[in-house]
């Protein structure tokens, strides 16, 4: 005997043959359309059953005049067909129907909820797998003696509610078959104000399960009211089944891969802790029940174990079960079988791993994973097709649980671009992000397991998201897979999405430098390090200019300290040292680059809190550049040895230097002359200063004489620079406070001079010449021989000044308090400029110049 509600159209037909809907896909529920040829042009809502080749009718929402016109009518002439084409099954049709007695039904007989799971089970029996078929007929039986417990006779007005609950959960033609309406359904977030008010249920359920394990509780009706108890309700109830489900059963792989026989009664499911997706979903049903729930099973197709993307799903049988639960007013979907956890393939064993995403899940986001065989139970506005749920790319719950947006590409297979392709990502917070690509067997099809080098993608994070630039290295196949993490949260990088590059040719390109951090730009959590931003923006490459120098700036927000990294495939380690001169200042970073051959180069910049000692540097960004012009001369690049403290900054602060002449690290003297000014605010620090460079051996005389520290009387410090060549020079400055007695590096400066002429050297200057001594005349330490020389000089404190040659010469002090006089070199090899003290009667030298032929000598 069948009861089910239909709706009599009232469109006339053109004949009078049945009217059948042929569906092939499994779990289908049925839709059949009755023609009546003596109906008139109303609607009418009724329920049909058939006993001893009679139809009896009971119409709902009718007149009483058209019952009565009905009870008139002894006898009517139906033609009904039920069709099945469910796998090769053999498919039931009547092609001759006869008329058959119609009476009206009566009340109470048996509800439309029993049919449809009588009706369903009829029809699909032979198509479903034995485990399936047993584990439902099971949960069948003992769902009808529920209703029985709760519900002796159901009167006219609760079957209609009972049709009604799923208003607008119930289409026209489809018992308990959702319509659906995306103005109407209320978004998840709305079901429960927080998902705080799960922590007790989860919690109660979870201990609850435990106690029923151990007093070795097995039927599904006792636990469902058992761990639901004191749910306040429906969502609460649901909640209390999900967690149970998801924490005491375990997937049966085994099963599932023939290695062992099926569990199939609930019991044993529940028993052994295992059970394939139809245990979950059955059990699921049963439960649900037990407590007043409207629960269904759903079959289809999901993108889990077995899915191989790309391949048509359309010739295959569907492979997975969930379910769908009326509560808050409508339906929502639920997979506990995914939720429990994820299968590793490769050691064929269950990992559990709770997934909260799965419960009550937005049908827009489940749609991606799971594709039901009725395209009602997809709950979307417009139902989208097998194909188009093929072609879509792979998107795990992670990507939903991060609130991510896949801007580009919109489909799971994309062809490249002369082995090009842009992969972008949005997001509503900072996250973490990264990638692997694996290039596919050409003759197997099989994932390699070697990943494709880094070189080849180009990836940039910002706050707003994540693009990658893939740059395929040879024609083929290959899989992307993205990563992800919110930014500052502990743990592995969450997979989040899978594509498929298909690469007919590649164009021709330099190589890039490989990128073990994988992001292009400023590092996502930089921030974080205390990074603000930074000079350029990184998803490009920087072109370098025809000089091959370039500049990268990172502005922060507390002191940090910097080292830097370039590598490029013809530059070795000692010469990727010379090109990089850092510079660490309060609020930035700056870090000078020279790029010595053609090609890409990579950048990389670690940083670290300036007070942490030896905490470990972290990566803040990696930046490309590229270099098209001519190669550079290796003694062009910057001098070795340089420290971290280039130019002036945070150290050269601390000691209390400040107000310099040149504020960057790279000083240019044309000429081959400079001089670099400052202050010093401690009268105790002693200064020094050295210049270095790989040509020290063409000058004649040490380096040392090619630089002159000068003081003033108002703190001012000078530091003078003779280039004895063109070339570039390391100039350190140095300093300490007695007692210490090693200086302590406070900066260096790079001094290039591009000068042929050899420069002069300064006078050998000796600890007398101190604080307050000035050189005005001569600027040169190399005097010529038979010469008059005038001398200038200011030095505070003393009683007389004098120049010992051949003979002593004394220097007169002038108004400005400057001494000043006439002195001849004569035939002596050196000139001293002495000085007597106010304290005593010796003669300190202060500093001797050489006495030389010059055209024969340098």
């Amino acid at each position: 005997m069948f009861a089910f509600p239909l709706i009599c159209t009232d469109e006339a037909q053109t004949d009078q043959q049945p009217i059948t809907t042929e569906n092939s896909n499994r779990g289908r529920q049925p839709e059949e359309t009755v023609t009546d040829s003596n109906s008139d042009t109303h609607k009418q809502n009724f329920d049909l059953k058939v006993e001893n080749g009679v139809v009896k009718y009971k119409l709902q929402n009718v007149s009483e005049i058209q019952q009565t016109s009905m009870k008139d009518e002894n006898s009517t002439k139906i033609c009904l067909t039920i069709k099945s084409h469910r796998g090769g099954s053999p498919s039931v049709e009547k092609n001759d129907p006869k008329p058959l007695t119609t009476v009206p039904i009566q009340e109470n007989v048996v509800s439309h909820k029993a049919w449809l799971k009588n009706y369903e089970g009829k029809l699909c029996e032979e198509q479903r797998p034995s485990t399936k078929r047993q584990l439902s007929a099971e949960s069948a039986a003992k769902s009808v003696n529920v209703r029985k417990r709760s519900t002796v006779k159901k009167s006219q007005e609760e079957i209609v509610k009972a049709l009604s609950v799923a208003s607008p959960g119930t289409q026209s033609g489809k018992p308990y078959l959702p319509a659906v309406s995306s103005s109407q359904r209320k978004p998840r977030k709305l079901l429960f104000s927080s998902t705080d008010i799960f922590n007790k249920v989860d919690t109660f359920s979870i201990q609850k399960g435990r106690e029923l394990r151990e007093q070795e509780v097995f039927d599904a009706r006792k636990i469902a009211r058992a761990v639901t108890e004191g749910g306040r309700n429906d969502v609460e109830k649901l909640r209390a089944i999900w967690i149970w489900l998801c924490h005491n059963i375990e997937y049966d792989l085994e099963g599932y891969l023939g290695l062992s026989q099926k569990i199939c009664s609930s019991d044993e499911v529940i028993r052994t802790g295992k059970g394939v997706c139809s245990g979950y979903s059955g059990l699921c049903v049963e439960m649900c029940r037990e407590v007043g729930i409207e629960c269904v099973e759903v079959s289809g197709y999901s993108k889990g174990i077995g899915y191989q993307a790309g391949h048509s799903l359309a010739e295959k049988r569907s492979d997975h079960d969930w379910n769908a639960v009326f509560v808050g007013g409508q339906w929502w979907l639920l997979d506990a079988c995914w939720g429990a956890g994820t299968v590793d393939m490769k050691r064929k064993t269950f990992v559990k791993r709770y997934d909260d995403f799965y419960f009550l899940t937005e049908p827009s986001e489940f749609i991606n994973s799971h594709f039901p065989d009725d395209q009602i139970w997809q709950l979307l506005t417009t139902p989208i097709s097998i194909e188009e749920f093929e072609t879509r790319p792979l998107k795990t719950s992670a990507f939903y649980q991060f609130g991510l947006t896949l801007t580009q590409p919109k489909q799971y297979k994309t062809i490249t671009d002369d082995g090009e392709a842009i992969v972008s990502v949005s997001s509503s917070r900072l996250m973490t992000f990264s990638y692997e690509m694996r290039q596919r067997d050409p003759q197997t099809g099989a994932l390699k397991q070697e990943e494709v080098d880094s070189s080849c993608g180009l990836m940039s994070v910002t706050r707003q998201g994540m693009k990658l630039r893939l740059l395929l290295p040879e024609p083929g196949a290959y899989e992307v897979k993205l990563f992800a993490r919110r930014e500052g949260e502990p743990g592995v990088l969450r997979w989040i999405c899978s594509l498929e590059l298909e690469c007919p040719s590649i164009q021709k390109r330099q190589a890039l430098p490989n990128n073990p951090y994988l992001n292009w730009g400023l590092a996502a959590g930089a921030s974080a390090l205390g990074v603000k931003g930074c000079s350029i923006a990184g998803e490009e490459a920087i072109e370098v200019g025809e000089g091959g120098e370039c500049k990268v700036i990172l502005h922060t927000s507390r002191p940090l300290m910097m080292v830097c990294e370039l590598t490029h495939h013809e530059l070795d380690a000692t010469a990727a040292k010379r090109c990089l001169a850092s510079q660490i200042t309060a609020e930035q970073l700056v870090c000078n680059v020279m790029c010595p051959y053609k090609g890409f180069y990579r950048l990389s910049i670690f940083v670290q809190d300036y007070d942490s000692g030896s905490g470990t540097f972290q990566n803040a960004g990696n930046y490309l550049l590229h270099y098209q012009n001519r190669e550079l001369n290796p003694n062009a690049l910057y001098p070795p040895d340089l420290g971290p403290w280039c130019g002036p900054g945070v150290r050269s602060q601390e000691a209390g230097l400040s107000h310099f002449s040149h504020t960057g690290a790279i000083v240019n003297a044309p000429q081959g002359r400079c001089n670099i000014t400052f202050h010093c605010a401690s009268p105790d620090l002693q200064i020094h200063a050295t210049l270095c460079t790989e040509l020290h051996e063409q000058a004649h005389f040490p380096l040392s004489r090619y630089v002159l520290l000068t003081f003033t009387d108002t703190s001012k410090v000078t530091v003078s620079v003779h280039a004895p060549r063109a070339g570039v020079y390391r100039l350190g400055i140095y300093g300490r406070k007695p007692p210490q007695q090693d200086y302590m590096s406070l900066c260096d400066f790079i001094i290039r001079s591009v000068c042929e002429k050899a420069g002069d050297p300064f006078p050998c200057v000796y600890s007398a010449w101190g604080r307050g001594c000035v050189l005005l005349e001569p600027r040169t330490g190399v005097l010529a021989p038979q010469s008059s020389v005038s001398f200038r000089v200011r030095v505070p404190g003393v009683q007389r000044v004098c120049v010992v040659g051949e003979k002593r010469t004394d220097l007169k002090l002038n108004k400005s308090r400057v001494w000043e006089g006439e002195a001849v070199t004569g035939n002596a090899t050196q000139l001293k400029l002495a000085a007597v003290t106010k304290e005593s009667n010796d003669m300190h030298v202060l500093m001797t110049f050489d006495v030389l032929n010059l055209k024969n000598e340098l």
